[in-house]
């Protein structure tokens, strides 16, 4: 008698591992030896006959990759890896079938978007060979936790009852509920084109109309958040984010802005701890870097004892510089290098200043050519101006900030951050550049 099929997603050969950093994992997997050692026998122990897709199907890989998909009676993806493949494949899966489907990852992976959110085999993978005493280990503990997830309910039948014959009823609701989102984004643009104390009314009265304390789908709560925060400042944002339900509270990036409000309400240690714990629970990146080196440089800038002044700045240079290196194409961390290279002025800091201040520009210019709707691109072109001492450029983008405007917070930071950019040139450039600056700090702002 035939036994049931297991198909089995995962990448094939020598892969990166592509791991967080600070955590003890290998550069490597060899994935094909994940399969034969481990994953292959384990699922034969489970009654199935494995199927893993073969690298080399050609022309007809997407067909009999949706059927295999579709049909089998288990499907098991390993998502160690943020692999494209793999989230595709689990995507459809979930759309075709209610239940057996598994996710399985090595301890330490940190799975991206909403699969992080969902329940794992987790096995242990020190190395990048798997030896017999690690494959009998994820053998053990495959057997006995993919049947207990295999019972769950895909999330697309849990959360879309009737699915595939969704009720037209439904469908007429979420279009109502889609215009009404609609009607609502216009109000908050609406409110954001007003004057300074215009618009913090208009944002508090949005708020309390919007939003009063109950469930609030996330993106009421976050255009809220970010109208309070923008337009009546970041006590009110901090406040805001505080009295909304748990689980928005739990989200990665409102967390990001409650760290950001601590440290703008003057708590840095508690930012910078809140950041960390962030990192360590749902993985690194370069905003998040970014924003660890903006809390660093904040208590360098307000530090008065030498010794720990120089701590600050060293490791606000070493926040940004991760963060960089995480991602080339944002900006945001490599703008602040330059101006606090120059600042230590350490053997070599003029140099990586230029390096720096080369890549930021290379990754401004990538933003803007891709949408150019960033708000802080323009900023963040005029401090990499004032840092190459560039006054025609800086003149240039002064007009543009004050004729595009900016909240009131972002223009203050750009403002601080080109007040110690010219204290850092001389002579007639020094001079140039400060009446630029006394040009900006001029302007109303809201």
């Amino acid at each position: 008698m035939p036994r049931p099929i297991c198909f089995m997603i995962m990448p094939y050969g020598v892969k990166p591992s592509q791991k967080p950093d600070g955590v003890g994992a290998p550069d490597q997997i060899d994935f094909n030896r994940l399969w034969t050692a481990a994953f292959e026998p384990a699922i034969r122990q489970l009654g199935y006959d494995p199927v893993r897709a073969d690298q080399d199907l050609g022309a007809a890989i997407i067909k009999e990759m949706i059927e295999r998909l579709a049909i089998s009676d288990l499907v098991i993806a390993d998502v160690t890896t943020p692999n494209g493949n793999v989230y595709y494949e689990v995507g459809v899966r979930h759309a075709a079938k209610p239940t057996d489907c598994v996710m399985v990852a090595a301890d330490w992976t940190r799975p991206l978007f909403d699969i992080n959110q969902m329940r794992q085999v987790r096995y242990p993978l020190p190395a990048e060979f798997v030896d017999d005493a690690t494959a009998e280990q994820i053998r053990r503990i495959f057997v006995e936790g993919v049947p207990r997830l295999a019972r769950g309910q895909s999330p697309v039948f849990e959360f879309l009852p009737g699915y595939p014959n969704t009720d037209p009823r439904r469908v007429s609701s979420f279009r109502q509920t889609l215009e009404e989102l609609s009607a609502f984004q216009a109000e908050v643009l609406a409110a954001r084109s007003l004057p300074s104390p215009a618009c913090s009314t208009k944002a508090l009265e949005l708020r309390d109309r919007f939003y009063g304390g109950g469930p609030v789908q996330v993106v009421v709560a976050l255009e809220l958040l970010y109208l309070v925060r923008d337009c009546t400042g970041w006590k009110a944002a901090l406040q805001f984010i505080d009295s909304l339900p748990a689980e928005l509270q739990q989200q990665a990036l409102v967390k990001e802005q409650r760290a950001l409000a601590q440290s703008k309400d003057g708590d840095h240690n508690a930012a910078i701890g809140a950041l960390r714990a962030l990192i360590n629970l749902t993985g690194d990146s370069s905003e998040r870097r970014g924003l660890l080196g903006g809390r660093y440089k904040r208590l360098y800038i307000a530090e008065q004892d030498p010794a720990r002044k120089a701590e600050y700045l060293d490791q606000a240079i070493t926040e940004y510089e991760a963060g960089m290196q995480l991602d080339l194409n944002d900006y945001y961390p490599g703008s602040n290098l330059a101006r606090l290279y120059r600042a230590r002025n350490d053997e070599d800091d003029e140099q990586k200043a230029r390096v720096s201040a080369a890549v930021t520009m290379v990754a401004c210019e990538r933003a803007r050519a891709k949408t150019g709707k960033d708000p802080w691109l323009k900023p963040t072109l005029l401090g990499a101006a004032f840092d190459a001492g560039d006054v025609a450029r800086a003149k240039e983008l002064a007009k543009e900030v004050r004729r595009d405007g900016a909240a009131a917070w972002q223009l203050e930071t750009t403002l601080a951050d080109l007040r110690r950019t010219v204290e850092l040139h001389s002579g007639d450039t020094s001079t140039a550049l400060a009446r630029i600056l006394a040009d900006l700090e001029a302007v109303s702002v809201r």
